[in-house]
């Protein structure tokens, strides 16, 4: 693949591009809303893809690690780490007027997100932009989305997988190439507007970004206040329609594919709104109820007997459990193969 020159000039530069990117890694204790951070990492980035600095913290997530076998922080090394409420300010700093960038960029965000209205503050930044999304967009020829097969595709060495750190140093310098490639052929960024979770009220007014009035140096770290942010639920968004048609049901051992119609029973231990929101990014049609056009009913209970079991039952719908469906997500078939 053909890429920019590194003395490109400004003017061959689109215009429409963001002025700046934040590519962000966090490690977590698990997958679930009332999960913590217990790493960050930060990779700050100029307008053209060019690292300004980077940035690495520890976080206490004030209860159990999680995941030690995956992302190696026992409570011994998380015990003296600092609490999040400690990093926020620097985080938002380092976030502050930038797209961020992530792998899988609904998840990371909405950890983000979740922690700072723990903190009572508001998130700086505007837009996210996703990785997997940025290399269905270039038809990058990869085996999977995992991001080490984005990093194989560009080259660039993993040392130390689900380490904040070195995954963010990965990303930033897979995204630079991803992003000259996208520049030099045109192509729109999937940006999204970062909106707050739903499980948090918005009836006051959006939160401020960027430096304050005043010019103090917040670095766009501005407390929004109990009036903005409550942990109260409200009725769920209003998807949008699925651009993509029905492609039929899914099929065991074979990827799911764009358009498929895919409903959720019972408890999940990822809170259902991500799943669905990552199953959106996807390409993928969230299904309130099943039908014989349904594709796939994910439950972790098949045999509980609620409606739509039983109805995936008598029409013969596939169904898969959480995990599967997780596993799943990271490689979906684009529409029409």
């Amino acid at each position: 693949m053909t890429m920019l020159d590194d003395r490109t000039t400004a003017a061959a530069w689109p215009a429409a591009y963001p002025e700046g990117y934040a590519v962000v890694d966090v490690e977590t204790t698990g997958l679930a809303r009332d999960d913590r951070i217990v790493s960050a990492a930060v990779y700050r980035l100029d307008a053209q893809g060019n690292v300004e600095d980077h940035w690495y913290t520890l976080v206490n997530p004030e209860r159990d690690p999680g995941p030690v076998w995956i992302h190696g922080l026992t409570s011994d090394l998380l015990d003296g780490a600092p609490l999040f409420t400690d990093i926020a300010r620097e985080f938002a700093h380092r976030l502050d007027g930038r797209v961020l960038v992530a792998h899988n960029a609904i998840f990371d965000w909405s950890m983000i997100a979740r922690e700072y209205a723990r903190a009572d503050h508001a998130v700086p930044v505007r837009q996210r932009l996703c990785t997997i999304a940025l290399s269905k967009e270039l038809a990058l020829p990869l085996p999977n989305h995992k991001l080490e097969s984005l990093a194989a595709h560009f080259g660039v060495v993993q040392q130390r997988a689900h380490h904040a750190l070195d995954d963010a140093r990965v990303l930033a310098e897979a995204f630079r190439p991803s992003l000259h490639a996208a520049a030099e052929r045109g192509v729109r960024l999937p940006l999204l507007e970062c909106r707050p979770l739903t499980e948090w009220s918005t009836a006051a007014p959006a939160p401020r970004i960027g430096r304050q009035a005043t010019g103090s140096s917040s670095a766009g770290f501005s407390s929004a206040g109990s009036s903005y942010w409550h942990n109260s639920w409200r009725p769920s968004r209003r998807r949008p329609a699925c651009p993509y048609p029905n492609p039929g049901r899914y099929e065991a051992d074979k990827p799911l594919k764009q358009g498929m119609r895919v409903a959720f029973s019972g408890d999940t231990s990822i809170e259902r709104e991500l799943l669905e929101d990552r199953a959106i990014e996807a390409g993928l049609h969230i299904a309130t109820s099943v039908s014989r056009l349904t594709s796939l009913l994910v439950t972790n209970d098949p045999d509980a007997g609620t409606s739509k079991t039983v109805k995936a039952k008598s029409f013969g719908t596939p169904v898969v459990d959480e995990a599967a469906f997780t596993q799943l997500l990271r490689d979906v078939s684009p529409a029409g193969k």
